[in-house]
């Protein structure tokens, strides 16, 4: 085995804790497939092993050979963890098991290798080697995964649908697997997925999200999504993002699907980001295009409000979906909102007001805005694109020439409650925040510049005013 030197040394010493207990143990799951894709995906450090006996024994015995007391026990699973440097080493006993129809929790019974290898969900998923030391390294590969690895397919150890009725979430696996290392899901097992989508339900939406958000920060997620569509998983989950699939007609004139335009806005964004957050306001971006689309005669297809009833559906569906509703969601709520607004830019009579406010509203996010934006371009026509690109290069340098000058971007009011207080003789109420939004506009605007002195001599201008409203 060609392995770091640092996991045979590990390998060797469960091995050996194995045969001191009588028992087999072997290396199974990702490891050693990643091994066979000689490291198409990432080096794991989470590294899981299964024995002919108990897995907790083993654990205990294997952390007393690696002289670490860092072990976690899980009595109720028969698993164990044994944390050694940066590295999770997983053990669980071999088993069996078989479910009831409307439950995904298994009933457990102790078992072979064989047994175990049976109730993994892909053949590449089954490989497993020995680490014994009569038997080091022999390589274990019952349903023919590494022949699946060198054809690029996705399929199930046994019969698929068998396999996702017992665990719907396999479903997701699949795809999501096929997507990360982009392989083909083989015809049998696709079917069997359509077949069985509607057992997904019974997964509770956690796991679901787990899987989709491995999904969409694939190298290219927009596979992950047309499987999805294909397999009618996404129907079970999210059906606003089926819904922007299709194409109407009227008078000779059509608009794109705004499906696969959202699947290239996403790709586009993942080729330049990691950030989880940002690929999903490239998900959510057109999400309420449906509900918006009219056909306007002399005009076409219009999609007015798509962004702003968007922004206004994004803690829904994160809620719905089990993502979080926190600054997280709060983030991709703006971009959708915002995403329209930089093209509005482009023009030369544009004012610095404008500009000045685009930066307010958009803060710290104005970068990934201008990344989103320009992720949004998915033109065939490369005269288009790059004439696109240049409007969105001029609008970047307004908003750099603006920044430079007004220092908006983390924007904070020169003239704090206390001070409006004391200065119109006022208690705390509606006053103090009406004459703070009017300061606010008058430095958006343009009116008075961004410091203390200005805005408070403004604030004596319009003190009258406000104070008559007080009275």
């Amino acid at each position: 085995m060609d392995i770091p030197e640092k996991h045979k040394t590990i390998f060797k010493t469960i091995g050996e804790a194995a045969d001191s207990l009588d028992q087999r143990v072997f290396v199974v799951g990702g490891y050693v497939r990643d091994y066979y894709l000689q490291n198409r995906d990432s080096e794991t450090k989470d590294i899981d092993f299964v024995t002919v006996g108990s897995g907790i024994q083993l654990a205990k015995k294997v952390a007393e050979k690696l002289n670490t007391s860092t072990i976690s026990l899980f009595k109720q699973f028969g698993t164990a963890q044994v944390k050694y440097g940066d590295m999770d080493l997983e053990f669980v006993g071999a088993r069996k098991e078989s479910y009831r129809r409307n439950s995904r929790k298994p009933i457990v019974e102790d078992g072979t290798l064989e047994d175990d290898q049976l109730r993994r969900d892909l053949t590449i998923n089954a490989l497993s080697w020995c680490l014994n030391p009569d038997s080091f390294g022999v390589l274990h590969d019952p349903f023919e995964g590494i022949q699946d690895l060198q054809n690029e397919i996705i399929r199930t150890p046994i019969d698929p649908e068998k396999t996702f009725d017992d665990d719907p979430l396999r479903m997701m696996r699949a795809v999501r697997f096929a997507t990360q290392l982009d392989f083909s899901i083989e015809d049998e097992t696709m079917n069997a997925i359509k077949k069985m989508a509607p057992r997904l339900s019974i997964i509770s939406k956690e796991r679901i999200i787990d899987e989709l958000n491995k999904i969409v920060m694939a190298p290219t997620p927009s596979i992950g999504f047309a499987l999805l569509m294909k397999s009618n998983l996404l129907n079970q989950f999210f059906p606003e993002m089926v819904n922007l699939k299709g194409i109407d007609e009227k008078k000779g004139q059509r608009h794109k699907d705004n499906f696969w335009h959202t699947l290239k806005v996403l790709d586009n964004t993942a080729e330049v980001s990691e950030n989880l957050w940002l690929r999903w306001a490239a998900i959510m971006h057109d999400i309420a295009k449906p509900v918006t689309k009219k056909f306007i005669k002399g005009t076409g297809w219009t999609f007015h409000g798509h962004d702003a009833v968007g922004a206004k559906w994004v803690p829904r569906i994160f809620r719905r979906l089990g993502l979080p509703l926190d600054e997280r969601m709060r983030y991709v709520k703006k971009l959708v909102r915002l995403h329209l607004r930089p093209i509005a830019l482009v023009s030369d009579e544009v004012s610095d007001s404008a500009v000045r406010r685009l930066i307010y509203e958009a803060g710290d996010e104005i970068d990934d805005l201008m990344t989103l934006c320009r992720a949004d371009i998915t033109s065939k026509n490369e005269w288009r694109v790059q004439k696109y690109l240049q409007n969105f290069d001029r609008v970047e340098k307004k908003i750099e020439e603006v920044e430079e000058k007004d220092r908006i971007r983390k924007w904070k009011n020169p003239i704090g409650g206390e001070e409006i207080m004391e200065t119109l003789d006022v208690e705390p109420g509606p006053i103090v925040g009406e004459v703070k939004e009017t300061i606010k506009n008058a430095i958006l605007d343009g009116e008075i510049a961004n410091n203390h002195d200005e805005a408070y001599q403004y604030l004596l201008q319009i003190k009258d005013q406000f104070l008559k409203k007080k009275d």
